[in-house]
């Protein structure tokens, strides 16, 4: 199992058996019509020739082949606060759709719940048995724990899924407590975490800074992403970025992807792979970031990785540039995403 790129979100009001192969099609007509050629990228993002053209060539590839690659049925704020007699029918309509559409999902896909506080917890208890009790599930299935807080809520959560053993799940970091204790709750997760997602505004209001200033380049989102990485380097669980509020909606399509465009290539350098979308339109942008990245360092990764095994993965020296075996390491890393997001062939790839 791969890490996608990107994780969207639906409310669970609107989910129907057809909805993430409209989204796809969503996706890919909007980068048809407000990028239609390379220019566009170049005149947006900066992206020079030849670069430009073949980024905008495999994104339409990838668009074509599928522009979702992991989804996520909301019944937290992208559902909102609604009676209990609608949230139940939500969720036996979303179970019904998923059950209906199980062979045609995306490659990971799950549910977000509402969170384990003590005002929410039984009905994310009662939302979550009721799906999983009427759904097919399907392949790399995925539950959601949004505000998480202490390690009991993860448990009780790893408990809630003790009939589904195939079911992971993801935290979400969202509050400062949660930042000084991600060990814990991975250690409460029981080998069932994959991932964790870092809940960016969410995460800035309860610090108190205002709404004109919650951006995911925050200094204060800065240091809980150094904080992700370090805390959790070495564990096998992917981190994933918060979202760009400012969706790529007409007549502002072009403004909504250079802010995503810049938040994505910001997480890139900080080492997050993956992040949220909130909008189809999104996914175009995103690929376009990541794209642009891997490729514009592939004929000096190339270089770099030749001389390294040149040397029999000893330390090596391309240039000014010192590489020892800890660079090797990341040498391979960077081949490996690029390859697995489609920024690269693996006819690219050097032997």
């Amino acid at each position: 199992m791969h890490q996608p790129i990107h994780t969207l979100y639906g409310g669970a009001h609107l989910f129907k058996s057809t909805t993430c192969s409209k989204l796809n099609l969503l996706a890919q007509r909007s980068f048809a019509e407000f990028a239609p050629d390379s220019a566009t990228l170049v005149e947006l993002f900066g992206i020079p020739e030849p670069l430009a053209a073949t980024v905008h060539a495999r994104v339409t590839e990838k668009l074509r082949r599928g522009a979702i690659e992991d989804f996520r049925i909301d019944f937290e704020d992208g559902f909102g606060v609604r009676t209990e007699a609608e949230e139940d029918a939500a969720v036996d309509n979303a179970a019904r759709e998923v059950t209906a559409a199980v062979e045609t999902l995306p490659p990971m896909f799950g549910i977000r719940i509402k969170s384990f506080h003590a005002e929410t917890e039984a009905r994310a208890l009662r939302t979550l048995d009721r799906f999983l009790s009427q759904a097919t599930l399907p392949k790399n299935f995925v539950v959601t724990l949004p505000k998480v807080t202490s390690p009991e809520q993860v448990v009780g959560l790893i408990e809630a899924l003790r009939p589904y053993p195939s079911a992971r799940i993801e935290i979400m970091v969202e509050t400062p407590e949660s930042i000084f204790i991600l060990p814990k709750l991975l250690e409460a997760a029981q080998g069932k975490c994959i991932a964790a997602h870092f809940g960016a505004y969410d995460y800035t209001s309860s610090l108190g800074i205002t709404a004109a200033h919650q951006t995911l380049q925050h200094p204060a989102c800065e240091f809980a992403r150094s904080m992700m990485l370090a805390s959790l380097a070495g564990t096998g669980v992917w981190l994933a970025d918060g979202a760009t509020n400012l969706l790529p909606i007409p007549p502002a399509v072009h403004e909504g992807w250079k802010a995503h465009y810049a938040n994505v290539r910001h997480a890139l350098y900080n080492g997050f792979y993956q992040g949220w979308d909130l909008h189809p339109a999104q996914i175009p942008a995103r690929l376009v970031a990541v794209y642009a990245f891997f490729r514009e360092g592939l004929a000096e990764a190339s270089l770099r990785l030749r001389n390294f095994r040149a040397q029999a993965e000893q330390a090596a020296r391309v240039g000014a540039i010192f590489d020892d075996a800890a660079t090797g390491r990341g040498l391979l890393n960077y081949f490996e995403r690029a390859v697995h997001c489609g920024a690269i062939g693996e006819e690219e790839v050097p032997r």
